[in-house]
């Protein structure tokens, strides 16, 4: 599977911060439970390519 496929999979996404000071993005679907901690830099560039890739979609609006 490659970005630009379609899927069926139904996830659900939490974000927010941990006790430790980092980042957290959790992933839920069936069968996957999938935590990613991140550092506060890193999820800024999460920030930005999510942003980057939004305005491409909607031609740079």
């Amino acid at each position: 599977m490659s970005i630009d496929s379609e899927s069926d999979i139904t996830a659900n996404i939490q974000i927010g911060p941990t006790s430790l000071g980092m980042v957290r993005i959790y992933i839920e679907a069936e069968g996957i439970d999938l935590p990613m901690d991140f550092s506060p830099e890193e999820a800024l560039e999460i920030a930005e390519e999510l942003t980057a890739a939004a305005k491409t979609v909607m031609g740079g609006k």
